[in-house]
């Protein structure tokens, strides 16, 4: 007889990012920083500022600008990006964006940069349908046989029984929506969802209180409860799209046709005109003020944007004074720099013009006790047990290198721990990987030993 055991089941998701700990900014009600709190340690001062502009951004107060977030590398910018999307809600979009993936040989750079806007819009549709909703009871398949095969046979009606908390009723339909309850594997015990116009059927699980759901222990299909009302019923749906995807849609419709349609030609790779973006903006504006769809603009975060050139800058500098704009938050840890494409030397090698509309961030290095904190975060994060002597000797070497360095020696420490047969990360593990990597500075002074030894390009 096989050997059978239980296994533990994975709970969640385990990959675990550079920033899967900010859950906000770590305000307290009066908008100001709580020096631990929601992931978020140190930089109060662009906690706070950050906080006025989210609320500024819910109040749709802050059109026209952009967000700079500027500071020494490791001094957790993109952080503060992140948890600034986390403050705004699980609704609005969050897009990530480096400057250099918009230097693209196939496609325009400003074409790349107004697809990340537009994927930063969301718009929830608001839709009132017209189905039939129910538990199946009952479900008869008239079978005629095939008109090209007569030894096939083929539905050509089906009569279905829905009962829900409050009536039964039967009804009757053709072979589209017979094809897809057999297509769907609707059998009796489902509740299903017919669209009355289009005919659509939707098998949105198994009901709790029938009786195929007490036959079986074990059902890989998902249980609902038996729905509430009238068979036949006025029915409110949303969905959530952004700007990009309705773009998208429009584009695939006006580029139909016999011939994409046969061959399964689509879209995909070519730029959308702007004549579509233009028909998708009406119609956005038309639903909102008719009350069937909300705009949520989102953030686009552009990281290293030191790296955009003249023509991008000027693009989005255009961009931000459109009405569907998301807000744009460009990082960058340059100080005076010269701007692509440019002889022209400015601050955070930006133009004068964008500085002067923008609202300005600034973050500071971390002092010992917040990389300390951030630390201990991140072993929390990380399922990492960790010795406080083995804390304080991360925290000393993320104060005299860096905290991303530390970060880093974490979870090396935590694996060499691991190899040792240890449940906890001990002084002696901190040590160990700290001697057999190296941080900037010690590559660097490496590279001056050996540097004649090296190849030059």
């Amino acid at each position: 007889m096989s050997a059978i055991r239980d296994v533990s089941e994975l709970r969640r998701f385990e990959r675990i990012g550079a920033h899967t700990h900010i859950k906000g900014l770590g305000l307290d009600e009066n908008l100001r920083a709580v020096k631990i709190k929601d992931g978020m340690v140190g930089q109060e001062r662009a906690r706070e500022a950050a906080g006025l502009v989210v609320e500024m951004i819910k109040q749709g107060k802050l059109a026209g600008k952009c967000i700079i977030l500027a500071g020494p590398p490791g001094t957790g910018k993109t952080a503060l990006a992140v948890a600034i999307s986390r403050e705004l809600g699980p609704n609005v979009p969050f897009i990530q964006l480096s400057a250099s993936e918009i230097y693209s040989a196939e496609r325009k750079k400003t074409e790349v940069l107004i697809e990340a806007m537009r994927k930063a819009i969301g718009v929830e549709i608001h839709e009132m349908r017209e189905v039939y909703e129910g538990e199946v009871t009952d479900l008869k398949f008239n079978m005629v046989p095939h008109p090209y095969n007569p030894y096939v046979k083929v539905p050509e009606s089906v009569r279905i029984r829905l009962r829900t908390t409050e009536e039964e009723r039967t009804v009757e339909a053709g072979s589209h929506i017979a094809e897809q309850l057999i297509a769907l594997g609707v059998t009796e015990g489902c509740v299903i969802q017919i669209d009355a116009e289009t005919g659509r059927v939707v098998n949105l699980g198994l009901c709790e209180e029938s009786e195929k759901a007490k036959l079986y222990e074990i059902d890989a299909r998902r249980s609902v409860p038996r729905p509430s009302g009238k068979v036949r019923k006025q029915k409110e749906f949303v969905y959530t799209l952004t700007l990009a995807d309705l773009d998208e849609l429009h584009a695939r419709r006006r580029r139909g046709g016999l011939f994409s349609l046969l061959f399964g030609l689509g879209a995909e790779g070519r730029e959308i005109d702007p004549e579509v973006r233009a028909a998708v903006d009406e119609e956005v504006k038309r639903m909102v003020d008719e009350g069937r769809a909300f705009i949520h603009p989102g953030v686009l975060f552009i990281d290293d944007a030191h790296m955009l050139d003249l023509e991008a800058f000027s693009f989005l500098s255009r961009a931000m004074e459109s009405e569907l704009s998301p807000i744009i938050i460009l990082a960058t840890n340059r100080g005076f720099a010269r701007i692509r494409g440019t002889d022209i030397e400015s601050p955070f090698g930006f133009p004068l013009d964008l500085i002067d509309r923008a609202v300005i961030i600034t973050t500071e290095e971390y002092d010992e006790d917040t990389i300390r904190e951030i630390l201990r975060i991140r072993a929390r994060e990380e399922g990492i047990s960790i010795s406080e002597e083995a804390l304080d000797e991360l925290t000393e070497i993320g104060a005299r290198t860096s905290l991303r360095y530390a970060v880093q020696l974490l979870s090396l420490a935590a694996q060499n721990a691991r190899v040792a047969k240890r449940d906890r990360v001990e002084v002696e593990d901190v040590r160990r990987v700290d001697e057999l990597f190296m941080d900037v500075s010690e590559a660097a002074e490496y590279l001056r030993k050996y540097e004649e030894k090296m190849m030059r390009h």
